[in-house]
Formats: C-alpha cells, structure tokens, sequence
C-alpha cells in the first residue's frame, strides 16, 4: 500500500490525491443519483460554464500563494468587460469591426492591470492586509461600475464576438480551450520562472525572502497586476458568453474561487500548491453543480453546499494535518 501511494505521489504529486478521490466521488454518487448525469450533454455544459470561474480561480491562486487574497477578482472582471463594452459602443456597437475589438480587449487587460497594480503597491509598500486592501477595491469597482451604468446593463455586440463564449474547434468549446491555455501558463509561470519561485518563497516567509535578495515588492505588484489581467480576460469571456455586461455578473464565484484553490491543495497560509490539483477541483465543482441542477436543486442550495463544502475541505485538511503529525 505504501508503495503504490509513494507511486501516485511520484507520479501525480500529493495533492492530486484530494481532487482525483472527489471527482471519483462525484461521479459516483450523482451517476447512481440521475441517469441524465453521466451523458454528453452534461460534460458539454461543464465544459461551456467551466472557464470564466477557472479563470477568475487562476487570478486568485497567485495572491493566495503569496499569502494574501483578492476579493476584487470578480469586480475586476466586470469593469474590464464595462470597458470592452463601452469600446465597442464607441465604434458602433453591433456593427464595431476586430480592430475595435482588439483595442477594447487591450483596455480591458489594461485596466485589470491597473487594478492589480493600485492593490499590489499599497499592500507591498503599506504592508496593510490584503484581505482589507482587495476589500476595499472591491467597493470601489462596484461602486464606480454602478455609478457608470446607473446599475443596468450593456448590451449589442457584434456578431464576431460570439464564438468566444459558444463556439467550438474540432468540437471543444472556445472558452475552454482559453482556459487550458491560461492554466498552461500559469503552471509554467509558477513551476518554472524566477517570478513563481519568489512567489512560493514569499508565501513561506517574505521576511526570509526578503532577506535572500528578493525584492518582495516588486513581486509582490507583480502578483496581483497578473492577477487582474487574468480577472480582464475572465471579463471578456463573460461578456462573449451572456452576450450583456453588468457590474453583478458572476458575483458568486468569489466564494467558489476560493473553495476551489483549497480543495486543490493550496495552502491558505501561502507557499504551497499546484495549479493542475486546483484544475480538477474546478471539475469537480462545477460537475457538483451541474448534479444538484440535475436533481432539481436551484442555485442558492448550490451556493450554501459550496459554504458548507469549504468548511468540510479545512476541518478534513486539519485532520489530515494532524494524522501525518501522529504517524511521523
């Protein structure tokens, strides 16, 4: 038994443990539960809701890893589409060409970054907690979003702009090959440049890596304006996808962000975890979703059983902590 776990964690890592005997689980109860579950079309919707809340789950996973967080993730998202859309309002709207497109998505990363970088100057220069930092950006994105649009929405984009939230190549869904590009990226960034390496050693102890010749505060901005461009391109998936902006969208999946990040084994404290483990609970969680849909649950009981589920993912890693303390 010792010899096929030393395997897995050879193979797969430690923590891939948690997600792949969840999403077993899952698939399990709910096939046995609907026999509409374990069916195309399910894991085509999966696949089609799966990418703007793993994108948004990607901004958050570098913050955390610094041991910090952004509430903003999802706020930042919707004053970046805001952006897209008020570009192609200004060139036309319905009938704007690429170019007005092209220009709109850079604005948009541009004022993620711009998000990003606010945040990650006060918390790196101030030292002020993040939790207090990205809370208060927060309020203000919401707020500025809702006095900008008198709390309405936008809507009327060209054509073109569809496929990116509906369309498929070679039958996968465009936004999910978006996102396999995005945790691509970042699981390089983190494993294999300088920057995902201070970003760790920061989350273990920043004044150790202060004192290894770490700038920890240019890292530390560095962070979180990635972690804004990444909640901008979140933003212009969403707008393609319901084809409307508005300050509002997506305002539960902060709570799911989070849940995701700690059921794929990243340490809440900073300086561990992995992006793949944190991909397959993204499976698992919207496979839990699209579940409880099946069985007729609505939306609020989903919300309240991810609340529960992320109690239930600390109180099983406390003990899972506390049982390898025993063993050694």
């Amino acid at each position: 038994m010792n010899a096929l776990a030393a395997r897995f964690n050879a193979i797969f890592g430690a923590d891939m443990a948690g997600p792949l005997a969840a999403l077993a689980a899952v698939l399990v109860v709910f096939g046995f539960a609907s026999p509409h579950f374990l069916t195309g079309a399910t894991f085509g919707s999966v696949a089609f809701q799966l990418p703007e809340l793993g994108v948004l789950t990607l901004a958050m996973l570098m913050p955390i890893l610094t041991g910090g967080l952004n509430l903003a993730i999802t706020f930042t998202a919707n004053i970046a589409g805001l952006t897209l859309a008020w570009t192609l309002q200004a060139n036309g709207g319905i009938d704007a060409g690429p170019g007005a497109f092209l220009l709109g998505s850079v604005l948009a990363l541009a004022v993620g970054a711009a998000s990003g970088l606010v945040m990650g100057l006060v918390i790196a220069f101030t030292r002020a907690h993040p939790i207090l930092v990205s809370l208060s950006m927060m309020i203000f994105l919401r707020g500025l979003g809702e006095f900008l649009t008198r709390g309405g929405d936008i809507s009327g984009f060209p054509t073109f702009i569809a496929p990116i939230g509906h369309g498929s190549i070679l039958g996968i869904p465009v936004p999910l090959l978006i996102l396999i590009a995005c945790v691509i990226a970042s699981h390089l960034l983190l494993s294999r440049s300088k920057l995902g390496f201070s970003t760790y050693m920061i989350g273990s102890n920043i004044e150790s890596a202060r004192y290894s010749g770490i700038n920890t505060r240019k890292i530390l901005v560095l962070v979180y304006m990635l972690s804004g461009v990444m909640a901008a391109v979140a933003g212009i998936i969403m707008l393609a996808r319901f084809n409307s902006v508005r300050v509002g969208h997506g305002e539960s999946y902060l709570l799911i962000t989070v849940l995701a990040c700690f059921l794929g084994g990243i340490n809440p404290f900073g300086g561990f975890g992995r992006v793949l483990p944190v991909f397959v609970a993204l499976i698992v969680l919207q496979l839990l979703s699209s579940g409880l849909n099946l069985l007729g649950a609505n939306q609020h009981l989903t919300t309240a059983v991810w609340g529960i589920l992320l109690i239930v993912v600390m109180v099983l890693r406390w003990f899972s902590a506390k049982f390898i303390r025993i063993m050694k």
